[in-house]
């Protein structure tokens, strides 16, 4: 079910649970954490804002919120033009939980916009299973096309790249 032909078979989700079920987001986190240890191996390392970029595709924005010796919030997310102004999208608010190799994702915004999931309850676990299969499955992407933050050199002024973003569409 949760399972890609680029995860090792060690990584793979459980194939034993049902879908959208308490387990099933349970297995998501899990696997949403090793995805973003492997996009972000020294995360703890990074101190605000980082780009990763790949010939031929979006860059990927990453900005550390809030970061202690259990946790880290981070945003992930692309950044569209869309009428001369910057958008990000799917623009996720991420929770990793270090202590308990957890990653979940807190609100996010997808399909242009349209669906903003914000403060999702507790008690809402098919909306939270549908945003972190969403993550899963976009993380997965990232890694495939060759997208990472690593340890060294990977953080890049991402008000400079928005500069150069807004100079370039003015001068075509």
């Amino acid at each position: 079910m949760l399972n890609d032909q680029h995860t090792p078979s060690h990584l793979q989700a459980c194939n034993d649970i049902h879908k959208e079920s308490f387990a099933a987001l349970m297995d998501l986190y899990e696997n949403n954490y090793l995805r973003l240890k492997k996009l972000i191996p020294g995360m703890s390392e990074i101190n605000g804002a980082a780009v990763s970029t790949v010939f031929g595709c979006l860059d990927l924005h990453l900005c550390i919120l809030e970061q202690s010796k259990f946790t880290t919030l981070l945003s992930l997310s692309y950044y569209f033009e869309r009428e001369q102004a910057l958008v990000r999208e799917p623009n996720l608010q991420i929770r990793v939980y270090h202590d308990v190799a957890l990653a979940e994702v807190l609100s996010g915004e997808l399909h242009h916009g349209k669906l903003r999931l914000k403060k999702i309850p507790e008690t809402a676990i098919i909306e939270r299973w549908h945003l972190n299969r969403f993550l899963y499955k976009w993380l997965g992407f990232c890694l495939h096309i060759g997208h990472g933050f690593e340890r060294s050199g990977c953080a890049k002024n991402v008000n400079h790249r928005m500069n150069q973003l807004l100079s370039a569409k003015l001068s075509s």
